[in-house]
């Protein structure tokens, strides 16, 4: 399942390998996370719509660089309504950082997701956070330990899959959080019908989270009819004004 560097897009293969040379952190960390699935719960109790926002300086995949604090993004962001923030630390492709993803946490109250291509158990020491992404097409046979290790550490993991492979992998793993992403990162062509054809395959107490393609309020709605709990979004919500874009999504 893990897969090779002949089928990722150059842009992801890059990314990869910069992901397994960066060091883990020094110390365990040990983390007293803010609960996503209650955030999502009182968010719906409320008739909103769970969004988790991305604070997201730039991708291979967006035009441009957002030099905004990352801050008062998030800051505008959680006014808008967002359910709970996603972070990159990832700093040679996306501009992230573990100090930003700190200085957020500090600032809001939501949970806050650290999305970066995680490798290894060390890595997860790098910096607090209440949920941490795991993708399964990168870690393959170790993703048990690596969910059984963020777990330790207080994190909410959420795992990341592409197939229906990877989601029978997740599963067994014990991931109760899944976000299904439409993405293909061996092409980086989006399907929106992705996340509809693996939602069917899961149990009612795992909460599922639709990953990449939504742009507008239509998409939104399409994934919750499908199945989606919760929405991560990051480059319709930052192409712009980053409140008024979270605040369209999360009120339809």
């Amino acid at each position: 399942m893990n897969a090779s560097g002949d089928e990722l897009a150059p842009d992801v293969r890059a990314i990869l390998e910069a992901a397994r040379e960066r060091p883990g952190g020094e110390t365990r960390v040990s983390v007293d996370a803010r609960s996503f699935p209650e955030a999502v719960a009182e968010t719906e109790a409320a008739g909103r719509v769970p969004v988790i926002a991305e604070v997201k300086p730039t991708s291979p995949t967006t035009e441009g660089v957002r030099e905004d604090d990352p801050v008062e993004l998030a800051r505008e962001m959680v006014a808008g309504g967002a359910t709970a923030l996603s972070v990159l630390t990832e700093p040679e492709h996306f501009g992230g950082s573990a100090e930003s993803l700190r200085r957020i946490r500090e600032a809001v109250d939501v949970p806050v997701l650290r999305k970066d291509f995680i490798m290894n158990e060390a890595q997860l020491d790098v910096v607090e956070s209440d949920l941490v992404l795991l993708i399964a097409r990168f870690v393959g046979e170790d993703l048990p330990a690596l969910v059984e290790a963020a777990r330790d550490r207080g994190f909410q993991p959420l795992v990341e899959v592409h197939t229906r492979e990877e989601f029978t992998a997740a599963l067994a793993a014990g991931a109760d959080i899944v976000g299904i992403n439409n993405r293909d990162l061996g092409k980086l062509e989006v399907d929106l019908g992705t996340f509809e054809e693996l939602a069917p395959e899961a149990p009612e107490d795992v909460l599922l989270v639709a990953e990449s393609g939504v742009q507008t309020v239509e998409d939104a709605r399409r994934m919750r009819e499908a199945g989606a709990d919760a929405l991560l979004v990051g480059t319709a919500i930052m192409d712009g004004d980053v409140r008024q874009n979270t605040e369209t999504l999360t009120t339809q």
